[in-house]
């Protein structure tokens, strides 16, 4: 219990930010522009920054076992099928929204609220996990939806959609500055102090602007719609999937480190690309909506639970 309590009093200022940002948007009357600008200042400067600085340290952290790939994926994708099973017998979804539930039980926010609750909880050991994830996590996630809507709808699968991913993941600043930050950290260097400086004060911006920014996108969402399927994915979500990734952890042997970090990631908030999924797809909307703020405001206690009974 007192280490449950630990680790939820570490992540309690964490959550107060991302509350801080919802009520911006409801009672502030801040508006939806000003919440998109700060989300972009956020995914293009804060974390990048802080990324590429911590990953040019690569060769003075701990190694990395690459295991954890296998864990944290296979978990998703044993949850994804259990998922979309649960969506056909319990909600009588086709193909597509059978996919997009899925995937909401799987898709977790890892840049807005996993890295951030990583680092306060289990410190900054656990940024290289945390950043080896988040390299694939969209390619992978991303793909598997794609394939399993593209094998609904045609029956064939297209490579089309997966080099579309592909570049959209190559894109995006966050996955950039993981792999520039890393092949410079691997080649020995140093950051100059003109340019450590900088990127330090920037970095620190990074997490608690990101928490305010998921907060004020939070906003925009309605919990009662579809508050079933709401419920079905965050249980699914909250639950079933860090046992299902701390299962696979025991199983393979992975160090007790990486087997925190995974079974974290796995027990956080849904990530709000599951969103744009669902309104790409018009399916599951509702359903989506309201696990986005209904697993957020949960994770509050069942990520520490998780950290502690691994731990």
């Amino acid at each position: 219990m007192s280490e449950f309590l630990h680790h939820l009093a570490l992540g309690t200022p964490l959550f107060a930010l991302i509350l801080l940002g919802y009520l911006l948007m409801r009672y502030a009357g801040w508006t939806q522009a000003m919440a998109q600008h700060l989300t972009t200042f956020v995914f293009s400067v804060g974390l990048p920054a802080m990324l590429f600085r911590m990953m040019t340290e690569l060769s003075h952290l701990p190694p990395v076992d690459s295991r954890l790939l296998i864990a944290f994926f296979g978990g998703c994708l044993i949850v994804f099928v259990i998922g979309r099973l649960v969506a056909w017998k319990a909600f009588g979804l086709d193909g597509t929204g059978q996919s997009v539930f899925g995937i909401g039980c799987i898709f977790s926010n890892n840049i807005m609220l996993g890295l951030p609750l990583a680092k306060a909880t289990l410190g900054d050991a656990a940024i290289p996990a945390v950043a080896l994830v988040l390299v694939f996590n969209a390619l992978i996630l991303w793909s598997l939806v794609s394939v399993s809507i593209e094998w609904h709808r045609h029956g064939s699968l297209s490579l089309r959609g997966f080099r579309n991913t592909l570049k959209s993941v190559l894109r995006n600043p966050v996955i950039l500055a993981i792999l520039a930050g890393s092949s410079f950290g691997l080649s020995g260097g140093n950051l100059p102090e003109s340019l450590d400086t900088p990127l330090k004060m920037l970095g620190q911006t990074g997490m608690p602007l990101a928490l305010v920014a998921l907060g004020m996108s939070l906003a925009d969402y309605q919990l009662r719609d579809a508050w079933k399927t709401s419920l079905a994915i965050s249980a699914l979500k909250l639950i079933l999937l860090p046992l299902v990734i701390w299962g696979l952890c025991l199983l393979i042997g992975l160090p007790k480190l990486e087997t925190r970090v995974m079974v974290l990631l796995g027990s956080i908030g849904l990530g709000a690309n599951v969103f744009l999924m669902s309104r790409q797809f018009k399916a599951v909307e509702g359903g989506i909506a309201g696990a986005l703020i209904l697993t957020t405001a949960c994770s509050a206690v069942t990520t520490p639970f998780f950290v502690a009974v691994v731990g």
